[in-house]
């Protein structure tokens, strides 16, 4: 796989070579088991897969070398469509090094298109963006290809997508309607098939009692406001579906989404008509966000006493991973290490709530404490090296980093 070039500060030596020997000892990727990292008074247990996926790499390499051009003499103004990815520290140091950003992430315009001229850069984020603003970038004179960060499996989701409508399909997209990544897979998708979007299996529900009959084309409408392509129609426009996906989303979700669909076809058409009226789409399904939510179910195992899960509030799939782990785990979900503000207090975001709060106590008395740990996509090995510095500041007698992680290489 390409090797991407990324600022050294978001790298980390110790998650460095966890990954390496990880990767050299298990090419195909077969053992999700966590790393573990044996301090004494407190264990560390490191997912198989998290971190920087390959489209975060290759958006962060492509924005910084279009800074560094401006740098090096060009005195093109910058601009970023949006938030390039979901990660407060990277966005951050983008807006310090000069980048401006249009839009926030829900669409709603930063500055004005009138502001911007023809010889002006626009980076557009590894979300990938809607036909419609490549069209208006293209009005301006701003070639939005030049600068495209867009992810490879995003595109790849487009492109299957295309197939489908080409096929007569309609698409059922399932992601977060709100969700950059989300209004561009419908904005491309709906130019050759009608399409829909469904967030979760109680909104499929819903599509499923239309497929069948059981909900009419006004209770549809309404429940799916803003949701369908224009012009869609219940009754021609469901009898072939196929489902692709927000590529953060939480892949046992989609096939369960997926699933259920396909059931209700069989049961309008019949078992031996459903190739016609169901295509397979598990090709759409991104491995960075499987590996990333395999190597999380895989944590749930042990017996950790409380997980911690790093990266931006706002990234669907740290989101996702947060979830996972709450199904067994006292869980926290910080952006940084800054939110653990000493050894009996740490502010965490809520996914309920959507703020931050501040647990008391956190670090259980007992011997070992036993912690998961794991990040978002878009997150930094940085941070998560910096998140284990900050915990083993509150314990004392721990061992030697580098005897720790020899010892934990050498079990791997």
């Amino acid at each position: 796989m390409k090797q991407f070039d990324i600022p050294i500060y978001y790298k980390s030596p110790i998650i460095s070579k966890i990954k390496e020997n990880r990767k050299s000892s298990d090419l195909l990727k077969k053992d999700f088991s966590p790393t573990i990292l044996d301090f004494g008074p407190v264990r560390f247990f490191i997912a198989r897969h998290f971190g920087f996926c390959y489209g975060v790499e290759n958006a962060i390499e492509i924005a910084y070398k279009t800074i560094e051009s401006r740098q090096g003499g060009t005195g093109k103004r910058i601009f970023l469509l949006s938030e390039m990815i979901h990660n407060p520290g990277v966005n951050s140091d983008l807006i310090n090094r000069g980048v401006k950003f249009l839009m926030d992430t829900t669409g709603n315009q930063l500055i004005d298109w009138d502001e911007l001229h023809s010889d002006d850069i626009v980076i557009i984020p590894a979300f990938g963006t809607t036909v419609e603003i490549q069209n208006k970038l293209n009005e301006i004179g701003i070639d939005p290809y030049k600068y495209n960060t867009t992810c490879p499996f995003v595109e790849k989701v487009w492109n299957r997508a295309n197939q489908l409508g080409k096929q007569d399909y309609t698409i059922v997209i399932h992601g977060k309607h709100f969700h950059e990544e989300t209004r561009a897979t419908f904005s491309h998708s709906r130019i050759t098939a009608p399409s829909i979007i469904v967030r979760d299996i109680e909104e499929t529900k819903i599509l499923a009692s239309a497929i069948l009959g059981e909900k009419s084309e006004e209770e549809l409408y309404s429940f799916f406001k803003g949701k369908f392509s224009e012009g869609f129609n219940p009754k021609e426009d469901l009898k072939r579906i196929g489902v692709v996906n927000q590529t953060t989303m939480l892949a046992k979700e989609t096939q369960m989404i997926a699933d259920y669909l396909k059931s209700a076809m069989i049961k309008k058409y019949g078992k031996e008509n459903i190739k016609y009226h169901f295509a397979d789409t598990r090709d759409t399904l991104c491995y960075a966000t499987n590996d990333n939510q395999d190597a999380a179910y895989e944590l749930l195992k042990t017996n950790a006493d409380f997980a911690v899960v790093a990266g931006g509030y706002n990234s669907s799939n740290t989101s996702h991973i947060v979830e996972l782990c709450k199904e067994k785990f006292t869980t926290y979900f910080i952006s940084s290490s800054e939110k653990i503000l000493s050894e009996k207090l740490i502010s965490h975001f809520d996914l309920h709530l959507h703020s931050e709060i501040v647990t008391e106590n956190y670090i259980p008395k007992k011997y070992p404490v036993d912690i998961v740990l794991t990040s978002g996509a878009s997150c930094p090995d940085s941070i998560v090296e910096q998140v284990i510095q900050k915990l083993l500041s509150f314990f004392d007698d721990t061992k030697n980093i580098n005897s720790v992680l020899e010892e934990a290489l050498n079990r791997q």
